[in-house]
């Protein structure tokens, strides 16, 4: 062979797990997970994503709501990102991101008014700078790279979080952002919920790659996995990756690994392309009871602590289903009014004729 062979770079991905899958810590702990109560937070914010999704399928099978995306099973992954930020970090989510929402101060009642149709559901009182939920696949990435580059510019110690499922990793979208990242060192965290599925076909088909995570490696920037179903190393990584972000390291991918135990949305039945063992033996690993047999373990949780949070849960996502189903209707003008500060003159006359054939 001519000249000669030498390896001129190497790359390894690390895994972060704190809990097994029962609950038993699989080593010394981060030191925040020594305060139960912060814990308890996280075990109320997971309770609570659970309880509104189920809330939201029955208004969506009683024609109450439109197609909704459940994260039945991956509710670690939202609320363990969600609660390593701070509050003047923005959080750019997925479709199935609820969970990081009510954790910021997006109320269940907007989410609901959100997926009923109503733009009013787009905007967080308590979170004004967070963008909305976004639809289109893979699109949230490219704007957390606009928002993180603001804060470059700025030189604000800021970080944009975004979150995105395994299958938005196929799309071009995510994969320029990576890159933008990288060159330009800006302070975002890409958080991945590698559900094992988008849609019907299987994280196997989508990408030949060991690890999500490495999809960094060639962007320049860090790249992460951890146990998506363990709130606690979420937490971890996460609060780790904007902490780097924030002191000007750069950017990370963090690939959460979980799985999502209900159907992709209301509109699909997963049942046509995978096993009932799969997804029975997916609840053996599931965050919430995992997380409540730590905190039993430790001695901070019973059953009064349980039978308060689940009825303050359910009060909670009952009185915001309620306010929901008694909102006005918006009219029909309602759909140009976020669109610009501004509108543009071809909208402002499409908005006057709307309003016209509206007043009929």
């Amino acid at each position: 062979m001519p000249g000669t062979v030498e390896t001129v770079a190497s790359f390894s991905i690390r895994r972060t797990a704190c809990l097994d899958a029962d609950g038993r810590p699989l080593g010394p702990l981060p030191e925040f997970a020594a305060d139960t109560d912060f814990l308890a937070r996280l075990y109320r914010g997971m309770v609570l994503t659970r309880i509104f999704d189920e809330k939201a399928v029955a208004l969506q099978r009683t024609g109450r709501l439109g197609t909704f995306a459940s994260s039945l099973g991956q509710e670690a992954v939202a609320v363990g990102a969600a609660s390593a930020m701070r509050p003047e970090d923005v959080l750019l989510p997925s479709f199935r991101d609820q969970g990081a929402q009510f954790w910021r101060g997006g109320t269940p009642e907007e989410c609901l008014l959100y997926w009923g149709g109503s733009e009013r559901g787009s905007r967080s009182a308590a979170a004004p700078e967070d963008f909305p939920i976004c639809i289109p696949v893979g699109t949230q990435f490219p704007h957390a790279v606009g928002v993180a580059t603001a804060f470059a510019l700025r030189r604000q110690p800021r970080v944009a979080l975004v979150m995105g499922g395994d299958g938005a990793t196929s799309r071009g979208d995510f994969a320029e952002a990576l890159v933008f990242a990288g060159v330009w060192t800006l302070p975002v965290v890409f958080v991945i919920a590698n559900n094992q599925w988008a849609i019907s076909v299987p994280r196997s088909q989508q990408c030949a790659a060991q690890t999500l995570a490495q999809k960094a490696i060639a962007a320049g920037i860090e790249g992460a996995q951890v146990d998506g179903n363990d709130v606690i190393a979420v937490h971890h990584a996460c609060d780790r990756a904007l902490d780097r972000a924030r002191r000007g390291g750069g950017a990370t991918l963090i690939e959460a690994v979980t799985y999502r135990i209900t159907d992709h949305t209301t509109a699909d039945d997963a049942r046509r392309y995978r096993d009932d063992a799969e997804v029975s033996a997916s609840w053996k690993r599931e965050p919430v009871a995992r997380l409540r047999n730590y905190l039993v373990a430790q001695g901070a949780w019973a059953k009064p602590d349980e039978e308060r949070v689940l009825a303050e849960c359910r009060a909670t996502v009952e009185a915001a289903a309620e306010a929901y189903l008694a909102a006005e209707p918006e009219p029909a003008t309602a759909m140009f009014d976020d669109l610009y500060a501004a509108l543009p003159e071809d909208l402002q006359a499409q908005r006057a004729a709307v309003r016209e054939r509206a007043d009929g």
